[in-house]
């Protein structure tokens, strides 16, 4: 018995997943010679993890699943256009919105079990499966397109019709021949919204992107410090980016989700307030954040990632809350970017503080930075163009 592709559907709505497209189990010609030579490029760099080795298993969904013979593709959408930040005159970071519910990674893995397990049910026996949420060694948007679940938009993220890229990738593989679908035809033409709106460049051309540059990248997966000459293009946003999304024509056009796992359940899910950022103890990010993609950056990266848009926001109000972090953090890495966030804002002012903490400083990598800011502090900071919490 072979399942129609309406039968499939039929199924994939039952265990809660909404878009679904299939392809087989082939290899992905010229994929690996991609990714050795964006890798060689350093376009992963920092990530040492995607190295050449898993680029050559990630080109052959068999070196996953040697009985595979189908991949269904799935797409969790998460658009919600009717949350904003409130106007209550607290200043907020921004977190991308993908990571506003719980963690998408056992939402899509529970659903896909119950895919299977409906999949079993319906053909009568047993099938070997597995299932790839974003953390295995396979190229998620390669097989999204090949089986027409999207297209590859500029960005490199794929563009679902009806839902632009605001969509989650997961896949089911399967050692059960189903009905391919076919890929869709790429619909960017000459648009560049999406390379000339990142703020950092990390868009370097059409579907090339400079990991170490992107916003996502240095606010989630970077674990040092930010380079300087980076950190006054990053805004408010503390965890991940969207600014490449919210441009694009198609995500403009996206239907909202009523899916309530993407849903946040306090502002804090969304749009939280840096000063707290800064203050928040381990206890209470773990309580807040428990189940939530944003346990990835860590608390340190969070704390991090708010005194630099504390930094670009440039308000001399916030000078007391960043020294306090700055004498008091038991994280070195957020008192220095505290202390590069304080010359950015009032050098002048902050002198005397950024002299006092140099001297009672123990880490050195810490101590380094504040003796760089001592010596060549960054730009001031234009206030025409500091950057304050906004949405779409």
């Amino acid at each position: 018995m072979r399942l129609t592709r309406d039968e499939l559907r039929a199924l994939a709505r039952e265990a809660g997943l909404t878009l679904v497209a299939v392809t087989t189990a082939e290899p992905f010609p010229g994929l690996a010679e991609l990714l050795r030579a964006r890798i060689r490029a350093g376009f992963l760099q920092g990530m040492e993890w995607f190295n050449e080795q898993r680029a050559e298993v990630a080109a052959d969904p068999r070196n996953l699943h040697p009985t595979a013979r189908s991949i269904i593709s799935v797409g969790l959408p998460y658009w919600l256009p009717d949350i904003q930040p409130p106007d209550d005159g607290i200043v907020r970071g921004r977190i991308a919105r993908y990571a506003w519910g719980l963690d998408y990674h056992r939402v899509l893995r529970h659903r896909l079990q119950r895919l299977h397990q409906l999949l079993e049910a319906r053909l009568g026996r047993r099938i070997e499966a597995r299932y790839l949420v974003d953390t295995a060694r396979i190229v998620d948007r390669e097989v999204a397109v090949r089986a027409g679940l999207g297209w590859q938009g500029k960005n490199t993220l794929v563009i679902v019709p009806h839902h632009g890229s605001w969509v989650l990738l997961a896949e089911l593989v399967v050692d059960i021949d189903l009905e391919p679908d076919e890929p869709l035809r790429p619909r960017c033409g000459r648009c560049r919204r999406c390379l000339d709106a990142c703020p950092t460049g990390a868009l370097v051309g059409p579907y090339a992107l400079y990991a170490p540059r992107c916003i996502s990248y240095l606010t989630i997966e970077h674990r040092g410090p930010i380079p300087w000459e980076l950190r006054p293009l990053m805004g408010n946003w503390v965890f991940g980016c969207d600014i490449c999304q919210e441009v694009c024509p198609y995500t403009a056009a996206a239907q909202p989700t009523d899916d309530d796992v993407v849903r946040p359940e306090r502002l804090e899910h969304c749009y939280p307030s840096l000063e707290w950022l800064l203050r928040m103890t381990e206890e209470e990010f773990r309580s807040i954040y428990r189940g939530r993609p944003v346990l990835r950056a860590k608390r340190a990266g969070l704390a991090r990632n708010a005194t630099v848009a504390l930094g670009n926001v440039g308000d001399a109000r916030h000078l007391e809350t960043l020294e306090e972090a700055l004498l008091g953090h038991d994280q070195p890495l957020v008192r220095s970017h505290a202390a590069w966030a304080m010359a950015r804002i009032d050098f002048a002012l902050s002198e005397p503080v950024l002299r006092r903490a140099r001297d009672r400083e123990t880490d050195p990598l810490a101590r380094e930075e504040l003796e760089r800011l001592l010596i060549s502090p960054p730009e001031p900071l234009n206030r025409s163009s500091a950057v304050l919490p906004q949405s779409r």
